[in-house]
């Protein structure tokens, strides 16, 4: 390891929760709708919680395994880094905290009233103990824990109520008492009953369901004196790797990952959290019982589970959620094919749809004419995440019942969305469609779709290549590119990657297409070098989710060094440090978090007619261009590379919800002048906009407007 790295670069890790901060950061914000900012609150929460099953997991197993291991980004071992991690997310909780309470206590004026039961009102209580007795209590499963009953295994993030309990008539032997050890209960809240019991009237009122239990542990207990009644919840390692399982050489690959979930069920306790504090007697046996450290417990005075927030916002009245929520957008549909047929359209011209500001819709619609398209003889696609309820399923079922050969790889790999996947597959199998899974060691994360159909003189193609998932619900709220081209190089390069995906050759040679792990950071790098042969003529604007790749992250500072004007813009993770004197003087590196979630990855070198622009399904991680089959496709058509950039150029000249970093590695929300310049309500407003239709050369758009004005 280069020691020189270390001035100009960040840990991972810590990296992350800096991120995890803007996104809190957003629930502070006064001009955002106060349940909106609770839903920042609540992501903040969910975020947190998967870093400590994936990330903290990740380095606890490597604490184990290879403890000596050094992260080349900031020189630290596994357990200085989960040291680090631990110290740097107590202060989090505390402002996570006093964030939540604050939205709260402005939500009570319109109705909006999450309560303690000493809060409730009397007929409130009588309502609770009824519903208690009534629908709670039956199906409850408590139990106590001595030598007869086992302490259970406890799931990963599941809430589980728990009290000290003393028996009240102790067992007598010659005429003296025997004193017996206090016991602990434990009283798992069920998943199959609501998070919250609403109180009965107009407004908004409502209890948590373990704060409920809490409340009527006597009744449960009823032989015991209670007390330290609390309730907990354990985050367990998710880190597991399929690949690295013994499994049988010929086992079918869907039950190899059945198998992973399972095993994920029973993995070591990463983090413990507990709504009061524990006793010191209490703190010592969950520690000894879960193998953990005084350090990995955390108190929170917020909900453990904040998903109901969303349900909460769905439910409000009309007149209420246009004060407490985002004005409502749908996704339009884009101009060029709003009463049009897709495959028409794109045969003529290359399509760029920019979710959530367009629609998903003309992507399906493409699918579902070529179901039908006595033409088509074959649509082959890569999926990664699906929505629970996917048209796209339906559409490529219908293409195979049609006698269409239907593709499809689908990652069963996807983090959290193993379940999903493998009923997906069985779906698409059941329909005749021919199912795929990839490659031991490398995840397929591309989004590429091919459709081939018959002309009478040829076989042509349709690609489309995209930045995101198909994930109809997703598609709503996050940023994505997606290009649908009818370029024959493309096709034929798109043809090319599905036949080595389906004999398994990950070193295949294609024209235009960049795919990992083979080509595309080489070719990255390659274009980054063009650039630094310019000096300080060079330009590279990237944009993308995370930036760890050591060896991009090297390019990036010889380029700077070479005077070339670099912009990254990395919503999440970024290992790199900017303005670092000798080594990233040319450097800015930008952050935008606001209501959808940046997600698009862009990459562009140069400038005017020598402009290269590059869209994909890749962020600079070493495990999404070593470890991933990632796919990058050229911007040829001139008038999307216009489009592509005039979005750059919007972006970065965000001064509303961008935040730029810093060298000492914090991130500065940039200061505004004169007009304000907010990224996604421009695009918002232009995706809605039906005068677009209008040449922009004929007629300047908002952000040209606004440029202008704070030019002034």
């Amino acid at each position: 390891m280069k020691k020189d790295v270390l001035l100009y670069t960040q840990n991972r890790e810590l990296s992350w929760l800096k991120f995890n901060q803007r996104v809190l950061e957003e629930a502070r914000d006064p001009a955002v709708p106060l349940l909106e900012r609770m839903k920042f609150v609540a992501i903040f929460t969910s975020n947190l919680d998967e870093f400590f099953m994936i990330r903290v997991g990740s380095l606890y197993d490597m604490a184990v395994t290879d403890p000596k291991s050094v992260d080349s980004r900031s020189g630290m071992t596994p357990t200085e880094q989960l040291n680090a991690i631990y110290s740097a997310v107590a202060p989090l909780y505390k402002e996570r905290d006093k964030t939540y309470f604050e939205i709260k206590k402005q939500l009570s004026p319109y109705g909006v009233c999450g309560l303690d039961y000493k809060e409730l009102e009397q007929s409130e209580k009588k309502f609770v103990k009824k519903y208690f007795k009534e629908q709670i209590l039956p199906v409850l499963s408590p139990q106590i824990v001595d030598s007869n009953h086992p302490f259970p295994h406890l799931l990963n993030k599941k809430i589980y109520v728990t009290v000290t309990l003393k028996p009240q008539n102790r067992l007598k032997q010659g005429g003296k008492g025997n004193k017996q050890d206090n016991l602990l209960g434990i009283v798992p809240v069920p998943d199959y009953i609501s998070d919250i019991v609403y109180l009965p009237g107009h407004d908004i009122r409502y209890i948590r369901v373990e704060k409920v239990i809490l409340e009527f542990l006597d009744m449960i207990f009823s032989k015991y004196t209670l007390s330290d009644r609390n309730y907990i919840c354990v985050t367990r390692n998710a880190d597991v790797h399929p690949d690295d399982e013994a499994f049988e050489v010929n086992e079918d690959f869907r039950n190899r990952m059945k198998k992973t979930l399972h095993k994920r069920r029973k993995m070591a306790v990463v983090r413990l959290e507990t709504a009061e504090k524990l006793s010191p007697e209490n703190e010592k046996y969950f520690c000894d019982r879960f193998k953990i450290k005084k350090e990995q417990i955390f108190r929170t005075k917020v909900p453990m589970k904040l998903s109901y927030i969303f349900t909460i916002a769905g439910n409000l009245p009309d007149a209420m959620k246009r004060s407490l929520t985002d004005q409502p957008f749908l996704p339009q549909t884009s101009r060029h094919v709003l009463d049009g047929n897709v495959m028409i359209y794109v045969k003529k011209k290359d399509l760029l749809l920019y979710y959530p500001y367009e629609s998903m819709d003309p992507f399906l619609s493409l699918i579902k004419e070529a179901a039908y398209d006595a033409n088509v003889l074959t649509i082959k696609i890569t999926i990664y995440r699906l929505a629970k309820k996917a048209r796209l399923v339906e559409y490529l079922c219908a293409a195979a019942e049609n006698g269409k050969e239907v593709t499809v790889l689908i990652e069963l790999r996807a983090r959290f969305d193993e379940q999903n996947n493998i009923y997906w597959s069985e779906r698409l199998e059941e329909a005749g469609c021919r199912v795929i899974y990839g490659f031991e060691g490398y995840k397929v994360h591309s989004k590429i779709c091919l459709i081939t159909y018959r002309t009478r003189s040829d076989i042509r193609y349709i690609t489309q290549i995209g930045t995101g998932n198909y994930n109809e619900k997703t598609a709503a709220m996050y940023t994505d590119l997606s290009l649908i081209s009818s370029n024959q190089e493309i096709g034929e390069d798109a043809a090319t990657f599905f036949k080595n995906m389906a004999i398994g050759n990950l070193e295949g040679e294609y024209r235009h297409l960049l795919v990992s792990p083979v080509s595309l950071k080489k070719s990255i790098l390659s274009m980054m070098d063009e650039e630094i042969k310019k000096g300080d003529h060079g330009r590279i604007i990237m944009k993308m989710n995370s930036l760890t790749d050591i060896d991009f992250i090297r390019k990036v500072c010889e380029a700077s060094q070479a005077g070339v004007k670099i912009d990254l813009q990395v919503r999440g993770i970024c290992c790199i440090l900017p303005g670092v004197d000798g080594y990233t003087d040319h450097l800015r590196v930008t952050s935008i978090v606001g209501r959808y979630l940046e997600h698009s990855r862009i990459f562009s070198f140069g400038t005017g007619s020598d402009q290269k622009v590059y869209i994909g399904s890749a962020d600079m991680m070493t495990r999404n261009t070593e470890k991933r089959v990632e796919v990058a496709c050229p911007i040829f058509d001139p008038d999307i590379k216009k489009q592509i950039n005039h979005y750059l150029n919007v972006m970065l000249n965000d001064n509303v919800k961008i935040r730029e970093l810093k060298s000492d590695g914090i991130y500065v929300k940039k200061e505004q002048g004169g007009r304000q310049i907010h990224a996604q309500e421009i695009f918002m407003h232009e995706a809605m906009n039906v005068e677009r239709i209008v040449k922009d050369s004929e007629r300047p758009s908002l952000f040209q407007m606004l440029l202008k004005l704070i030019k002034k």
